[in-house]
Formats: structure tokens, C-alpha cells, sequence
């Protein structure tokens, strides 16, 4: 959904039509916990995002302000996508829905270990991945 559009004033609604589909939220993931950062990297997700959905959801997250595209180093036919500030912010968001998930369903091993890490101290991990996004 374009930056102007929105359904009502509930700030719910409002956040969803920015990144609740399926695929935003999930590049979103891929940007934080795969270190996925070029169109193909979203390209690999196991989740097999068609290439038409991908451009349409890169391009809505960017125009709302939750990405940034930069040159690519080594090709000038690439780009590299970032989380912004706003992007970041989602991150707790992303943690607890992680918490959640971990009640309903099966969640793989090496998953299982980070839940455990992160639920230790919850404001020091993501104090930390938040250093480590902007850095990136």
C-alpha cells in the first residue's frame, strides 16, 4: 500500500497496510535474522516469493519509509536493500511474534537456542541485533 493510503485511523490497521502481508513481514525477517540484503538473497527464502510479489513488496516498503536501497559494492546491476530507523523499530514486534510462535508450534533447534538467549534478557538482544542492523 503507497505511504498516503490507509484504511482508518487505527493504529493498528495503519501499521498493518504498511508491513502486515505475508511477504513484507517475512523480507522484513529476512533482513534482520537471514542477513538477506540483495533481491536474490529474497529470492532464496524457503517460502518461494514470486518475483512480481518481491519487487511489489520491496518497492512498498521503500516508499514507506522501512528500507533503503544502496549500491551494490561489486555490481552496479545490484542493489543492496537495509532496514531504516522505522524498519528497526519493528524489531521487538518481530521478537515477540517469535514467543508466540514458540507456544504453537514446532520451532527448529538452532531457533529454539536463540529463543532461549533472547528471552534471557530480552532488552540486551535486542539492544544488540538493533546495533547490529545499523551497522549493516
Amino acid at each position: 500500500m503507497s505511504a498516503n493510503k490507509k484504511r482508518s485511523d487505527c493504529p493498528i490497521s495503519c501499521s498493518l497496510d504498511i508491513w502486515g502481508d505475508k511477504w513484507s513481514l517475512l523480507i522484513i525477517r529476512d533482513l534482520v535474522f537471514h542477513k538477506r540484503r540483495t533481491y536474490g538473497d529474497f529470492l532464496k527464502s524457503e517460502e518461494g516469493i514470486a518475483t512480481n510479489i518481491l519487487a511489489s513488496r520491496l518497492l512498498s516498503l521503500e516508499e514507506n519509509g522501512l528500507i533503503e536501497k544502496l549500491e551494490h559494492p561489486e555490481s552496479k546491476a545490484k542493489v543492496l536493500y537495509r532496514l531504516t530507523d522505522k524498519g528497526i523499530d519493528l524489531l521487538p514486534i518481530l521478537v515477540e511474534i517469535h514467543f508466540w510462535a514458540e507456544k504453537y508450534f514446532k520451532i527448529p533447534k538452532g531457533l529454539q537456542n536463540t529463543l532461549k538467549e533472547a528471552k534471557k534478557d530480552k532488552e540486551s538482544f535486542i539492544k544488540s541485533l538493533v546495533g547490529e542492523l545499523r551497522k549493516a
